[in-house]
């Protein structure tokens, strides 16, 4: 028996990521989920450009309502980053029974609160809403589509929590192929719904919310269908499943300072929400904008970090700590050399890649410099995002969280505050408090993994 009570099994595995070349490791598990990610947050990207023909205010309303619908499943955070590090343990230790038994558990925790979310989103829709300042307009096309988006709050829950299974135990193509089959519906019926063809009636933002529903729900029934069937590593199994509190209570409370550091990111996400909405329905656009570009920027450097939390969390398991700790440098070695080509790649073609989505004058005026300041930084997220995420790996989630609360609310928001009166700056000062506050994230986060104490976390 293990200390959380939990039977006790060995099994035979595939490929064993605890032995072997670290650097090849770290390729082989971190470019299925650069792919998948990408793949996902194009999906937002062409939510962007097909509602961006409907005007500024239906882009502003998407962008605002889509932050309000992340906030609600903030807490789905906490399952993940628990279910990930108990797993990976798991697995390290070669203990099957205990880490399917841990995704099971955390898959009734996410049915459960993706219900939840999914009712109080479409019954407070317009409330929500009013707390980002927005003008009355995006207020009440963002409700439209709050309420629909809504029904997508169920799947996306099980299915974050199956894709942190599966990575976790290295089993990193099958989430790819669950991103590919829901996105590949996503960008099929997205336009049909919108602006209708044949017999499909045109639905304007309506039609955006509906093919978020069914794409969700696609990726999850994918995601249950490969572990119902044992086409991956986990098995997921419904006889004699039961509600066990004690490994559910293991899980949260693992994943609890990753859920606070999610709720205050997202409650952060309003204050520049806040900050930005001042300077007109074209900021926020601008805003909404940026946020689905950088998501697809940012990619490469999200899948070293989920695939060195991945390594972290097994050498750990294994009894391998040193191990661990040269996946977490290594992944930021290779990821920074990545994202500063993409970062000139993205500061030289800021107003073509802007110029796809822009429908009116004056957008273009604030998006490219939007696009750009933040380029300019992305190098100095790498270091922070990844050795945050291997913490995150090791269980040890504590640390990470008190580190982004003070580099958001004592760094960023205070010059978020301050320099938009500085100079001529105006809204383009929201940006730099943005990159400002990724070098104080990046310096903490050093310290921190090179002092060695996330080795030495009990989970």
């Amino acid at each position: 028996m293990d200390s959380a009570g939990i039977p006790a099994k060995k099994a035979a595995f595939g490929r064993d990521w605890t032995k072997g070349s670290t650097i090849r490791n770290l390729f082989s598990l971190s470019w299925p989920i650069t792919v998948s990610a990408t793949i996902y947050m194009v999906g937002g990207l062409v939510d962007m450009l097909w509602v961006g023909r409907l005007g500024s205010t239906a882009m502003a309303a998407v962008g605002t309502a889509g932050m309000a619908l992340w906030m609600g499943l903030a807490a789905v955070m906490c399952l993940t980053v628990g279910a990930r590090a108990l797993i990976a343990r798991f697995i390290g230790a070669e203990d099957m029974e205990g880490a399917n038994h841990v995704a099971r558990q955390a898959l009734l925790v996410a049915g459960v609160y993706g219900l939840a979310i999914a009712t109080l989103s479409a019954a407070f829709a317009g409330p929500i809403l009013g707390l980002f300042g927005v003008d009355e307009s995006v207020v009440a096309e963002g409700t439209v589509y709050l309420r629909i988006c809504a029904a997508s709050a169920l799947p996306s829950s099980v299915w974050m929590v199956l894709e942190a299974a599966m990575q976790a135990s290295g089993d990193v193509v099958r989430p790819m192929l669950m991103t590919i089959s829901s996105k590949a519906v996503h960008m099929c019926i997205e336009p049909v719904l919108i602006f209708g063809w044949a017999f499909v009636p045109a639905m304007g933002i309506r039609g955006a919310a509906v093919t978020i529903a069914i794409a969700e729900s696609v990726g999850m029934a994918a995601g249950l269908f490969i572990m119902l069937t044992g086409r991956t590593r986990l098995r997921l199994t419904l006889r004699g499943i039961a509600i066990d509190p004690k490994t559910m209570w293991r899980i949260i409370r693992i994943g609890i300072p990753a859920l606070l550091m999610n709720v205050q990111g997202n409650f952060a996400g309003v204050m520049f929400m806040r900050l930005t909405a001042p300077f007109g329905t074209l900021a926020v656009a601008a805003q909404s904008l940026y946020m689905k570009i950088e998501q697809i920027a940012l990619a490469p450097m999200m899948g070293f970090g989920m695939a060195a939390a991945v390594l972290v969390g097994q050498n750990l398991g294994a009894r391998q700590p040193q191990r661990a700790e040269r996946s977490g440098w290594l992944a930021v070695g290779l990821a920074e050399a990545i994202m500063v080509g993409l970062s000139l790649a993205l500061i030289i073609f800021a107003r073509q890649i802007v110029g796809l989505f822009d429908t009116e004058p004056g957008l273009t005026a604030i998006a490219v410099p939007f696009l750009r300041i933040a380029a300019a930084g992305y190098a100095l997220t790498v270091a922070g995002n990844i050795l945050q995420n291997c913490c995150n790996g090791a269980g040890d989630t504590l640390p990470p969280t008190l580190g982004t609360l003070f580099t958001t609310w004592a760094v960023q928001i205070p010059f978020a505050l301050l320099l938009p009166n500085v100079g001529d700056l105006g809204v383009l000062g929201i940006r730099w408090a943005m990159v400002i506050g990724w070098g104080v994230s990046a310096a903490i986060f050093v310290v921190y993994f090179r002092l060695g104490r996330w080795k030495r976390k009990r989970v």
